[in-house]
């Protein structure tokens, strides 16, 4: 059965993400995205829509003010970067909560609950045969574009203030996000904190020497705190 599904974010890289996860999944289908409520609403009036993708904390109209304006309401699953709402998303009988960063196996599950509200079906078999492993790339907002980043191109991250400079073998990119949240998406195996400042990629490591690092571009030091750690990267990786 095929479930039309629309996305409703003010964040553009959110979306970009739900717009790549539903793509992966062959019986969703996404008809549009919107950056606020309020457009959504109008559109809802109109179109008969199964699913909702819908963020929580958006200006103008919240996603909670929309679900209780709509007379004709879809299935909703909720997608929102505080965990403060999930009381609020069961009372208003939303199908799941999603916190961000969402991890598509995390996206696949709340897929399978909306298929079985709508056919009380098992999607077990189907959703197996959908690869789960993880991209290899991300997107970053930098100035006013989403850019799409290859994790294998990453030399090193490097923090500066409340921004993050991403250098890869091409250019550098500056993102206004934290290390803390760039961890969540970026592959354990092939990165690693070596400093309160930085980030590298493993496989861009020319030479490592006492507290330093070699990269191609740049040579980055390794602090007291996280030699330690490092080491154990290195051995639970079988690079040394």
């Amino acid at each position: 059965m095929e479930i039309k599904c629309i996305a409703v974010d003010d964040e553009p890289l959110a979306l970009k993400i739900i717009e790549d996860y539903v793509a992966r999944i062959p019986f969703l289908k996404l008809q549009t995205t919107f950056s606020n409520a309020l457009d959504s609403l109008e559109f809802l009036k109109d179109n008969s829509i199964d699913l909702v993708f819908l963020d929580i904390q958006m200006e103008g109209l919240t996603g909670v003010q929309l679900l209780k304006v709509l007379k004709n309401r879809p299935l909703v699953v909720f997608t929102t970067a505080y965990d403060s709402y999930a009381l609020q998303g069961f009372e208003l009988d939303v199908v799941d909560f999603l916190l961000k960063p969402i991890a598509f196996e995390r996206f696949l599950s709340a897929v399978e609950r909306v298929h079985d509200r709508l056919n009380g079906g098992n999607l077990n078999t189907l959703l197996t045969s959908i690869p789960t492993k993880p991209n290899d790339y991300f997107f970053v907002k930098t100035g006013f574009k989403i850019q799409k980043v290859n994790f294998t191109d990453i030399q090193y991250i490097e923090g500066q203030g409340d921004y993050l400079k991403i250098v890869t073998i091409h250019e550098k990119i500056m993102t206004l996000q934290s290390f803390k949240e760039l961890s969540e998406t970026l592959p354990s195996s092939k990165f690693v904190r070596v400093h309160k400042s930085y980030v590298v990629g493993i496989d861009h490591v020319h030479s490592i020497e006492r507290n330093r690092i070699t990269t191609a571009s740049e040579i980055i030091p390794v602090s007291e705190t996280y030699r330690l750690p490092f080491s154990q990267f290195l051995k639970d990786n079988g690079l040394v």
